[in-house]
């Protein structure tokens, strides 16, 4: 039988006096909340091992001894760890139930994942073993590597289970399965920390104690831009991107707004079809524009053909985020999943809940314009590697770097949908159907190039007519033809970016 409430402890911290206290027997480690000395804890006695470095402001609707219950067990958070890795920042919860034992519950990205320690496979694999989009066979279920890169430890705070050494780096893998389960491993214990767990909403967890200063805080949330100094202001949480209004700069905050802010310069802005700050209502619920980012792609190994389409980030304070997804193809609605599709050999078809879908193409997609904010660090130029699934109106999309590989689903939306739920005219979406939007100026005035092309064409055309008459001449020649098509396939059905 499990045991009720463990016994607190409770001594002095060795750097300034304060009461610091232990209410797990699991956890070997805490943070001074006075001092921020990290401590460890042997028997009854504390050693100070240093000083943590100050946590950054998140802005996270989560805080310590904030409450909430997961498969009917009440569970309390206690310490928080920070962490950094190539694609962001995330947080992982110390969570500590009534009866002792622990899990953890990560916060990313506006979304949450509830975990619990798992008894370690019999072989694991080596983390440089991991190929990402690879499938892996851990105790005989089938996984598919998400992410493997390496992270580190950036702050910490209240009381931990454990503590990897502050700033240095170690590989972190995590595998997804077609039933939605998470499994990740920690490559900085020896042997390896395993843990499984699930995606989960706070309205799920039925979370009290939560922060209810948060909403007025992030109005507040100001900051000069690095670029032009104009004001900048983040609206969201979970913003670890925003542009700058004024100078269109791309601007990193990941690391909060009080550390150094880098940033990126871009011009030639793509003017959005929908406002960035409109609401609508779509499939239920009140959607705010707070993303955009044009993108653009090709064909591997085909330079030449290419295809654009647009992506909107859209936020609800209860549901997180999706992707209202412009493409020549019309409009849809998609969100990354939890789960990882399982595919066939040679990647023809996917499976996802039950349904199967068929590749409809594959391509290269690259960023070359955002405005607003966004839970990764977007970057302009960044490339990925895209599968696009289909299945009548639903669609299925594979969005793969170095490092990741992010899935997610949808369905297309007609256009006088959108419209009505962004109180915008019809005929302005459709613009938007019958192709991407293009940087501003790319249609106005005649440049060099464009001469040059005329040019081009009008030899062509003397030519042709030259052949022709020569034909007529009885003098030989073949004439002339072209088997080469113009345009290209449009995909348009991505994640929004290599993101956890």
């Amino acid at each position: 039988m499990a045991e009720t409430a463990q016994r607190a402890y409770r001594a002095a911290c060795p750097g300034c006096g304060a009461p610091v206290e232990f209410r797990s027997a699991q956890s070997t480690h805490a943070v001074c909340s006075f001092c921020s000395s990290t401590v460890v804890r042997s028997g009854d006695t504390l050693a100070r091992l240093g000083r943590m470095a100050e946590v950054f402001e998140d802005y996270s609707p989560l805080q310590l001894m904030a409450a909430g219950r997961i498969d009917g067990k009440p569970f309390t958070l206690v310490g928080r760890l920070q962490y950094k890795g190539e694609t962001g920042t995330w947080t992982e919860w110390n969570a500590l139930f009534d009866d002792g034992s622990a899990g953890v519950l990560a916060e990313d990205n506006g979304a949450y994942v509830f975990s619990r320690a798992a008894q370690a496979p019999t072989e694991i694999p080596e983390a440089g073993d991991m190929r990402v989009g690879a499938v892996s066979s851990i105790d005989g279920k089938l996984y598919n590597v998400a992410s493997n890169h390496p992270v580190a430890l950036i702050s910490a705070q209240g009381e931990l289970p454990k503590l990897p050494p502050l700033g240095q780096p170690f590989p972190m893998v995590e595998l997804r399965s077609s039933d939605g389960e998470v499994l990740s491993i920690d490559y900085g214990t020896q042997p390896p920390a395993v843990a499984r767990g699930r995606a989960v909403t706070v309205d799920e967890l039925q979370m009290s104690g939560l922060r209810e200063e948060a909403a007025k805080e992030e109005k507040g949330r100001q900051f000069s831009c690095p670029n032009c100094g104009a004001p900048v202001e983040v609206t969201l949480s979970t913003t670890r991107s925003i542009t700058c209004r004024a100078c269109n700069s791309i601007i990193d905050v990941s690391q909060g707004t009080g550390g150094e802010l880098r940033h990126a310069i871009q011009d030639e802005p793509v003017q959005p079809v929908i406002p960035l700050g409109s609401t609508g209502q779509l499939q239920g619920a009140q959607w705010q524009v707070v993303g955009f980012q044009h993108r653009m792609g090709h064909e591997p190994g085909d330079e030449d053909e290419s295809f654009g389409w647009s992506e909107y980030l859209l936020y609800n304070r209860k549901r997180g985020f999706i992707f209202l997804v412009d493409s020549e193809e019309g409009w849809s609605i998609v969100k990354p999943t939890t789960g990882a599709p399982a595919m066939t050999p040679g990647g023809k078809t996917a499976t996802y809940l039950g349904t199967t879908y068929v590749l409809r193409e594959s391509y290269e997609a690259q960023t070359n314009y955002v405005a607003g904010e966004f839970y990764w660090p977007v970057e302009r130029g960044h490339t990925t590697f895209n599968s696009d699934f289909a299945k009548g109106g639903s669609v299925l999309s594979m969005e793969k770097t170095r490092s990741e590989v992010t899935w997610s689903s949808g369905a297309k939306v007609a256009s006088d949908t959108v419209a009505a739920a962004f109180n915008l005219k019809d005929k302005q979406l459709k613009r938007g159907d019958s192709g991407p939007t293009l940087p501003s100026g790319s249609g106005m005035g005649i440049g060099c190039g464009t001469i040059m092309l005329i040019f081009i064409i009008i030899l062509i055309l003397l030519m042709v007519l030259k052949a022709c008459s020569d034909d007529r001449d009885g003098s030989g020649g073949s004439g002339f033809s072209s088997g080469r098509s113009s345009g290209g396939s449009y995909g348009g059905y991505s994640s929004g970016g290599g993101h956890k």
